[in-house]
């Protein structure tokens, strides 16, 4: 994992991947099958389980406010480890890369398009159950997320220490639409009854 968070996935070569794993080529194609599979299984134990182990975050979050806060505050610190690659892996092993790993590109894609899709989902769910303005934007606020995570892998890998990386999370927080606490009252400032309401 920590050579293709550090080298990327094209750069990294099967003979620094058996040497790291001490194991022969041999039977690093019986586990896995080949590089991509290797690097797929990565990704994985780099999220902690998968999309799925971060879309159950985003799920367990009381609100998506919450939910896009423990995303940043995740990516600031993933990207600043003491004992790991600056960065994240996800935004830095396939920045660009020749046709032979457009598969893989595509994979890695994928599982950013299902956990944006899961908070912007949960947005949606605050702005209809009027937990946040109804005139909030679920797709631009989740791709701005998106965004800020990847600019601080950019920035981590320059040089930007965890302390900058988490201010740029409280600075993008700051810019979030301001949650509704009383639900019904968004619903009566919006025109709309609440249940029981006469």
């Amino acid at each position: 994992m920590r050579l293709f968070w550090r080298h990327g996935y094209e750069a990294t070569s099967i003979a620094e991947l058996t040497q790291a794993m001490g194991i022969t080529p041999p039977s690093l194609y019986g586990a896995f099958g080949d590089k991509r599979r290797l690097f797929l299984e990565a990704v994985d134990r780099y999220l902690g389980g998968g999309a799925i182990a971060v879309i159950r975050t985003i799920n367990e979050a009381q609100t998506g406010r919450e939910a896009a806060r423990a995303l940043l505050t995740a990516a600031a610190l993933g990207d600043t480890g003491e004992d790991t690659p600056p960065g994240c892996l996800l935004a830095s092993s396939l920045v660009s890369s020749s046709a032979v790993a457009a598969e893989v590109r595509e994979e890695l894609a994928e599982i950013r398009r299902r956990i944006e899709a899961a908070l912007r989902a949960r947005i949606e769910d605050d702005i209809h159950a009027g937990r946040a303005p109804r005139h909030g934007d679920a797709e631009a606020l989740a791709g701005h997320v998106f965004a800020v995570v990847q600019g601080m892998s950019t920035l981590a890998k320059d040089g930007a220490g965890r302390d900058k990386l988490l201010r740029i999370v409280d600075q993008t927080m700051a810019g979030w639409p301001a949650p509704i606490s009383d639900p019904g009252a968004g619903r009566r400032r919006s025109g709309r009854r609440s249940p029981g309401s006469p």
